[in-house]
């Protein structure tokens, strides 16, 4: 499945207040679900002295596909294709890799 089969089929199930005109809801949902993704990490950290069992990865799978469905209804409510986010993203990368600026901070680096 590519970005475009799955930005179309994700939002056959988007149900939240003013779908279509409504960026805040999926911003608020992808930060919540990307928190939830650091929480299992740090009781990884914290109960399993950082060691990943089968059974943690499935979970944060999953937990990782909701960050995908919030990335994916945020784009849509900005008109955006996660095809061109995620190409523009490795744009951005590969130019500061040939730059050497991967390192350090500001988003114009």
């Amino acid at each position: 499945m590519n970005f475009q089969e799955y930005q179309k089929k994700s939002r056959l199930t988007a149900i939240y207040p003013n779908l279509n005109n409504n960026f805040i809801y999926p911003t608020l949902g992808l930060v919540g679900e990307a928190g939830e993704v650091a929480e299992k990490i740090k009781k990884i950290i914290r109960d399993q002295k950082g060691k990943i069992t089968d059974k943690n990865k499935e979970e944060i799978k999953k937990e990782l596909g909701d960050v995908l469905w919030y990335l994916s209804q945020l784009s849509t409510e900005l008109g955006l294709e996660m095809e061109d986010v995620a190409q523009k993203n490795i744009e951005k990368l590969t130019s500061r890799l040939k730059r050497g600026k991967l390192s350090g901070s500001g988003d114009n680096r």
